[in-house]
């Protein structure tokens, strides 16, 4: 079952992980040994959590890296069925 327009995982991220913790971009980037721009494109959206990135917060926030990657998939599953009437494809049945 689809979430009703889940956030994406980068506000997540910088809601639930860094204000508590009080971090900013540049020491959580650090911390998970990635570069500043890489995790500011994630905090704003513009980039996905990859299989990777999913290990590092899950390692740095003790989370699991499954819940960063579902979180991604609801994410972009749900954007992807606001176009759904949109995409030409034929229904494909057997004779």
């Amino acid at each position: 079952m689809l979430m009703h327009n889940p956030p994406h995982p980068g506000e997540v991220i910088r809601e639930l992980c860094l204000e508590p913790l009080d971090l900013s971009v540049t020491e959580a980037a650090r911390a998970l040994g990635v570069s500043r721009k890489t995790l500011s494109a994630i905090l704003n959206g513009r980039a996905g959590i990859s299989p990777e990135m999913a290990v590092r917060l899950s390692i740095a926030f003790d989370t699991t890296s499954e819940s960063w990657l579902n979180q991604q998939t609801q994410y972009d599953l749900w954007n992807a069925e606001q176009h759904r009437k949109e995409l030409q494809v034929k229904r494909l049945v057997a004779a």
